[in-house]
Formats: structure tokens, C-alpha cells, sequence
């Protein structure tokens, strides 16, 4: 049996002995039957980013069928703006591979995540998840590749101090207890969400590490592993909505906001993207970046001024925006550098046997580390549309691909310097800067509209959804004011907390 099944921590894996992607209906319904589950719930990601629930008590296996097979009927005008009241009704369809156990519920019950279907039964066109289907469809029509992505997910602890082994101030990366007090929340965060299927590659405590009024407020991250990009989503959005949960549970109040307050590390939600063909990463050749990579880095710094209308969606995502705080400002990219928007990660490529060397000759490792180089997008914050965020990423990397001139830019837009030191200000001029407010990020995509819209996978109705909601904050000055005046700042972070 697959070792990825036995030590599967979903508990339908464990039991069914078989992939969620092998799930069926009649698995699903043999699982509630034997494992006497008394409730199923569905859940569904919403204009607002967050999953919406629906709970169903299983009276009989005829019902339990009829909602595996029908689905439900739910209010399309309460869950996305775009939605007229007049003709509302939706339909949402459960996606038996996303089945999991439900952690938090006392009665046994499984849960399982939803497609929105209109009334003549066809998939939603404007629905964040079928918008990145087909945005992921489009990629491997067009490069004969498929688009893999995995977000590294920043949040906030915040509870009351217990003047014990303060932390240092901004010095939290990867600090342990008792300076790090969080850390047992996390990892059982990070239990709850295998539970839930998704695939994780570690957590640790993150550089945001500040007490204000008495309270302690501590940054942690949970990075998972490349899997196919409408898997990172559906992972990400129950990650989310884990670690809220348990958070409530034990106390604490839980932000994914990007900017807590002037002077303090913001949280993103960086994303690392790779291309597989034929099961092979395509991110590297012989030794060094492929030409794929490279062109894949050219659409989004194409497309990086529209790509923050879905990754920052919230005037406080341009607090964040801002230089030395190790979040980018400007469109560039380069090789192992933080100060860049796009960054190529440190990816085991040497030849040194490095396994070996840390132990004794018996352990030489014989690995092939080509499968983890990835190319990572640092602008995006907590306030993203997951699911559109992501799909305007595989548009990006497919619009390098369509590129004539896509290495041209790739090679003018690389950067291997830190642009924030002042020695290299004349670097720093000469290149685009991304947008600074809602305004303007708005304005870019407007203006580069076309290109998401192509092969239909964004739909029109969206992409205009999406610039009105962002003109509507009407922050072209609020930066500068909330910069000058702490009041209206905490305002603002107030407003903007529980952002996505």
C-alpha cells in the first residue's frame, strides 16, 4: 500500500486505505455508515474569502444520498456581491476528494467542500474556485504543463501579557518556548489541518514579535508543500479556518491582517509556484533556472501591478507594501534576495552531498533535489481571494509563455542586489513600482483586464466586481494620513482585522 495513505493523517484516508482523489460517493457514504457519523457538513468559499457552512443532520442513507448526488440550493445574492436578488438560487456540489473529519465538531461529522453550480446545472463562471480551474486549464493548454503552487501562511497571535521571558522586539524568526509563546497553538494548528488533508512542510515562529498596551502580539507561519494549485487553494481556506477556530478555542484572538501597526512586521502570504511536466519540476536546467522559469518570472512581472488587486485587497495591504520591512515595493526579481517581489528560493542544487557530510559516510542521501526549487511571489497578504489570487498567478506565468520577448524581460527586470541599500538608489529608480494603494492597484487592472479575461477565465462580471470594490475605498491619500496620525491607523487595522 502507498506509504502517502498509511501515514495519511485524514481520517477517511486511513480508513478507506485509499487517495481522497479515489473518493466516490459510495466510499463517502460507507465511511458515515461504519464510523457512525451523524452529520455532514458542506463549505464554500463566499465573496469575502472566508468558507460558509451548511450543516445536515443524516436521518436516513436515502437522504444522505440525495445530498451527495443533488447537492443544496443556497442564496447566490447573500455569498457574492455580483449576484442580483432576482435570480439568486445556486446550487453547491460536494467535492468527495475534499471529505475530511471534521476536529472541531462533538458530534461525529464530516465535512466536505462545495462547487457552485447556476440554474441550468453548469459550473459557475464567476466563482472564485471554477475561476481558477479554468485559469489552471488555460496554463496547461497553452505550455503543456501543470501549474503547482504552495502559500506560506503568516498570522498574529494576540492574548494577554504574562510578563515571563519576553520575546525580543521583531526578533520572533524561528524563536522557541518560553521566548516563543505560541508555539504549542501552532503545531496543533498544524495537526487539525492534516486532518483536514492538507500537505505541510513545517511551521515555525515568524519575525513579528511585539507586546503593545500589555498584550502580547506574536507572528507564526505555516508553509506547506507544492501540490496542483486548486489543491494549495482548498488547503490554504481550511488552514485559515482552522487556526481561527482553535485560536477561539483556547482564547486568543487570531489575525491574518497584513499590517497590525506602524514600525512592525506585516503578515504576507507568499507564494511559491514550480511547473511539472510528466511528474518532472521544469524549474531547472542543468544546475541553473530554466528558460521556463524564466518566462513564467516574466509574466508576473508583467502582470505584477494587476496580480494586487487579488493578493491585497484592503488599504492596509499597502501599509505593508513598504521598504525594510521585507515586503516588496517594486517590480523586480533575483536569486535568493528578500527585497525583491519575485524571489528564486535557495533550491539544493549544489552537488555537495551535504546529507553525508552532516552525518557519517553510511548516510549518503542520493536525492534528487531538483523536485524542490520553486519561485516564490512576495506581495500577496492574508486579505487575498485565495482562489483568485492563485489563478491570476497561473495567468501571469502562462502570459510570459505567450511573450515574445518574455527572457528579455525576464533579463532586465532581474535584480541580485538588496534595491533598499542606499548604494544602489540608482537601481532602485529605474525600476516599476507596484501599486500604492486600492486606487491604483484598481487602475492596472483595468488596464491589463483583457489578458485574465482571455480564454474565459476570469469572467468580465468579476474582474469589474473586483475594481469597484477597490476604487470604493477611495485611499489615494489615506497612507500618508494614517502615517501621521496612530488613531486613524488603528482605525483602520480595526476595520480590516479579520480580513479574508
Amino acid at each position: 500500500m502507498d506509504k502517502s495513505i498509511i501515514m495519511s493523517r485524514n481520517h477517511l484516508v486511513a480508513t478507506l486505505k485509499k487517495s481522497n482523489k479515489e473518493f466516490t460517493k459510495a466510499d463517502i457514504i460507507h465511511y458515515v455508515e461504519t464510523e457512525g457519523i451523524e452529520m455532514v457538513n458542506f463549505m464554500y468559499p463566499a465573496g469575502d474569502g472566508r468558507l460558509k457552512t451548511l450543516n445536515f443532520v443524516i436521518n436516513n442513507l436515502s437522504y444522505l444520498d440525495a445530498i451527495l448526488t443533488c447537492g443544496e440550493r443556497v442564496d447566490g445574492s447573500s455569498l457574492f456581491p455580483f449576484i442580483e436578488a432576482g435570480s439568486s438560487d445556486l446550487y453547491v456540489l460536494p467535492r468527495y476528494s475534499t471529505a475530511f473529519r471534521d476536529p472541531f465538531a462533538e458530534i461525529p461529522t464530516v465535512t466536505m467542500l462545495c462547487s457552485y453550480f447556476d440554474k441550468d446545472g453548469k459550473p459557475l463562471e464567476s466563482s472564485p474556485e471554477y475561476t481558477l480551474h479554468k485559469a489552471c486549464k488555460a496554463f496547461r493548454d497553452v505550455t503543456g504543463m501543470e501549474f503547482e503552487a504552495m502559500g506560506e501562511l503568516e498570522y498574529y497571535v494576540i492574548a494577554p501579557r504574562d510578563g515571563a521571558y519576553p520575546a525580543t522586539d521583531q526578533k520572533g524568526y524561528h524563536e522557541s518556548a518560553p521566548f516563543a509563546k505560541f508555539n504549542d497553538l501552532r503545531t496543533k494548528c498544524m495537526s487539525y489541518i492534516a486532518q483536514t488533508g492538507g500537505q505541510i512542510k513545517y511551521g515555525h515562529s515568524e519575525v513579528g514579535n511585539f507586546t503593545l498596551n500589555n498584550t502580547i502580539y506574536e507572528q507564526n507561519e505555516i508553509e506547506f508543500l507544492p501540490v496542483p494549485a486548486e489543491d494549495a487553494a482548498d488547503q490554504l481556506m481550511l488552514a485559515k479556518w482552522v487556526i481561527r477556530n482553535l485560536g477561539y478555542k483556547n482564547g486568543f484572538n487570531i489575525t491574518f491582517s497584513p499590517k497590525i501597526t506602524t514600525g512592525k512586521a506585516g503578515s504576507g502570504l507568499h507564494v511559491h509556484m514550480r511547473l511539472m511536466r510528466d511528474g518532472k519540476n521544469m524549474m531547472l536546467n542543468d544546475g541553473k533556472l530554466s528558460e521556463e522559469a524564466r518566462k513564467a518570472i516574466a509574466g508576473m512581472m508583467t502582470l505584477a501591478p494587476s496580480i494586487t488587486a487579488f493578493g491585497n485587497t484592503n488599504p492596509t495591504s499597502y501599509f505593508r507594501l513598504v521598504p525594510h520591512q521585507e515586503a516588496p515595493t517594486n517590480i523586480c526579481w533575483g536569486d535568493r534576495n528578500r527585497s525583491v517581489l519575485v524571489r528564486v528560493p535557495l533550491g539544493w542544487n549544489t552537488s555537495v552531498d551535504m546529507c553525508a557530510i552532516a552525518n557519517h559516510k553510511g548516510n549518503s542521501s542520493h536525492y534528487d533535489t531538483t523536485q524542490k526549487q520553486t519561485v516564490e511571489m512576495r506581495s500577496p497578504d492574508g486579505s487575498a481571494d485565495i482562489y483568485q489570487l492563485l489563478a491570476g498567478l497561473a495567468v501571469a506565468c502562462r502570459h510570459g509563455f505567450e511573450t515574445e520577448k518574455a527572457l528579455e524581460i525576464a533579463d532586465k527586470t532581474c535584480v541580485n542586489v538588496n534595491i533598499h541599500d542606499s548604494e544602489n538608489s540608482e537601481k532602485l529608480t529605474s525600476l516599476a513600482q507596484l501599486p500604492a494603494n486600492c486606487t491604483e492597484s484598481a487602475d492596472m487592472l483595468q488596464k491589463q483586464r483583457d489578458i485574465y479575461q482571455k480564454y474565459d477565465v476570469f469572467s468580465p462580471r468579476m474582474i469589474g466586481g473586483i475594481i469597484q470594490k477597490l476604487r470604493e475605498y477611495n485611499d489615494t491619500e489615506l497612507l500618508k494620513h494614517a502615517n501621521n496620525n496612530p488613531k486613524i491607523m488603528q482605525e483602520l487595522v480595526t476595520r480590516y482585522f479579520h480580513c479574508g
